[in-house]
């Protein structure tokens, strides 16, 4: 990790600290951490901490709802095919999987439409309209996607075809496409409170509308795709990501239950990492390396031979997605260093030829973090080519690719996410183009990397009660991020060791106070750790149960050398 991370501290509120800790009886510290994740009332507090099911907003606050809830009823009881068109990541899989099951449980005649990454690219297609005409569709329902199909809604309502748009993308064209109805919370005039729900989100908002209840069973598939989909994990989402949770971990759902035995977690309890690095990707690795339709059958199969199957598959298919992804991380890495000149390249844009574009997002957001650059990487094909970006914190790269819209063909996703089409031919004039207007809006200080910090603590404040009270807090995720304390002029004790995984093992302490530490993926600090007299630690304190005892361990985060 870079000796020269900026290390951001929070300024301490001490009075509201009190106020906070006296209302509902809990430690300054953790007073501290709720602050800085925007809690300022006592009645905030409750509600972020003990929020629950009966705190989610009402579904019919999106203005389109009751048209949308009355038009699928409609079609229901005139019995007409309704098809429901998704994305083909988890989010989109698990909104597809939710809407498909809640339409079966209203005897709906309904039928589905994934398209695949490679072939058919994101959001509605040809494809789509032609199968609608074939089978007589009288309404299409698309998850995750729609907002920007203008065109293709447009010939889907002339040939009579309802269309409802449940969405979380932000348009890149002022005129809405003509649905019948749009559900999506980023919406300038939506009056939806509520604006940060994934794709699963919104469409588990339908459901609700339609079913006027919680559909609290079906919050395994909403959180799944929710905290994959790494929305800001607060509000409405919290609550869905934390009573989801509780169904993952009693797994009912065949497919979950054959996918946590497939990797291995079948006796762990199912956090917010698990989803994000064990049971997401290997469902996003269907539609990354193959066709996301394995992934859909695994969510709604329902005889457990079946699933195991569909979960055999996937396992597989990630094993794929590494492989490849590693192999094009490190092409992509040598053309950086040889040709990107750091001075003048605020935005990083790396090509090359016949690189699998199943993979490119997941490569794009490693050199992010690796360079610290917004990053965007294309696989050459020929004239019209692909691309997926990720961005730093202080640089919104869909609003930056809305300022180059006319040197590209389709693009769409969030202000840290995107995916593009650009003109092989022009793609210089593109990479120009994006860094001038990163020069524009980044300054040096934003691309050196930082490490914001809750709070500085002496050894001698952290104990197991702090580590149980931080437990409070999950899930975590992006705006609910792993609570991070400081201390300095810290010593290790004993030797330290590299242990699998290249997982750093070794003992701090104050003088005082000795506690014991691991820091994942750390190995090269080893040597570091021996010769240094003293250091200053990025670290979570967390409970570490092993063979049915609890102790308190801290998770390093990072490590400074003075």
């Amino acid at each position: 990790m870079p000796s020269h991370k900026i290390v951001n501290i929070t300024s301490l509120k001490p009075s509201l600290q009190n106020t906070l800790s006296s209302a509902l009886g809990i430690s300054g510290v953790m007073a501290q951490l709720l602050i800085n994740r925007g809690v300022n009332t006592p009645a905030e507090a409750e509600s972020f901490l003990n929020g629950g099911l009966d705190d989610l907003l009402d579904p019919f606050a999106f203005s389109d709802m009751r048209k949308a809830v009355a038009l699928i009823e409609q079609k229901i009881g005139n019995k007409e095919k309704i098809m429901v068109f998704g994305d083909y990541d988890v989010d989109g899989v698990t909104a597809l999987a939710l809407v498909k099951g809640t339409l079966h449980k209203k005897n709906a005649d309904v039928m589905h439409l994934v398209p695949h990454r490679i072939n058919d690219g994101y959001g509605l297609n040809k494809e789509a309209l032609q199968l609608a005409r074939k089978n007589n569709v009288k309404l299409l329902i698309t998850v995750d996607c729609g907002t920007s199909s203008h065109n293709l809604i447009a010939e889907l309502r002339k040939d009579q075809i309802d269309v409802i748009v449940t969405d979380h993308h932000e348009s890149a064209q002022q005129e809405l496409p003509p649905a019948s109805a749009i559900i999506n919370p980023k919406l300038k005039n939506c009056p939806y409170a509520y604006k940060n729900l994934a794709g699963v989100g919104v469409a588990y908002k339908l459901c609700q509308a339609l079913c006027a209840n919680p559909l609290k069973e079906e919050l395994d598939l909403v959180s799944l795709g929710t905290i994959a989909d790494v929305v800001p994990l607060d509000g409405e989402n919290r609550i869905i990501a934390r009573e989801g949770l509780l169904k993952l971990n009693q797994a009912k759902r065949a497919g979950i239950k054959a996918l946590i035995e497939v990797s291995r977690i079948k006796d762990k309890k199912i956090n917010s990492t698990f989803v994000s690095f064990i049971l997401g990707p290997r469902i996003n690795a269907s539609g990354r390396m193959d066709s996301a339709e394995i992934a859909l059958r695994l969510l709604l199969s329902r005889h457990p031979e079946d699933a195991l199957e569909y979960a055999r598959a996937v396992d597989s298919l990630n094993r794929q997605r590494q492989k490849i992804e590693s192999s094009i991380f490190e092409e992509a890495k040598a053309i950086i260093e040889r040709e990107i000149n750091f001075k003048e390249h605020r935005v990083i844009v790396v090509a090359k030829e016949g690189w699998h574009e199943g993979v490119l997002g997941i490569v794009a957001s490693k050199l992010a973090d690796r360079f610290y650059r917004p990053t965007i990487v294309v696989s050459l094909n020929g004239g019209l080519s692909k691309g997926s970006g990720r961005s730093i914190k202080n640089f919104h790269l869909f609003s930056a690719l809305v300022e180059c819209r006319e040197l590209l063909g389709n693009f769409g996703g969030h202000s840290h996410a995107v995916g593009l089409q650009v003109d092989s031919n022009r793609l210089e004039e593109f990479r120009q183009k994006i860094n001038l207007l990163a020069k524009n809006k980044l300054s040096f200080e934003d691309l050196l990397p930082s490490l914001d910090v809750d709070m500085e603590l002496g050894l001698s404040q952290v104990n197991q009660e702090l580590a149980e009270e931080i437990e409070l807090l999950e899930p975590f995720g992006t705006g609910n991020s792993r609570p991070l304390f400081f201390t300095r002029g810290l010593k290790v004790k004993g030797s330290p060791a590299v242990l699998g995984r290249d997982a750093l093992k070794f003992w701090v302490s104050d003088g005082k106070v000795t506690l014991p530490a691991i820091g994942f993926g750390m190995g090269s600090f080893c040597d570091s750790l021996v010769n240094a007299e003293n250091f200053d630690l990025v670290y979570t304190p967390r409970i570490d149960s092993w063979q049915g005892r609890n102790s308190l361990i801290l998770e390093v985060e990072d490590i400074f050398f003075r």
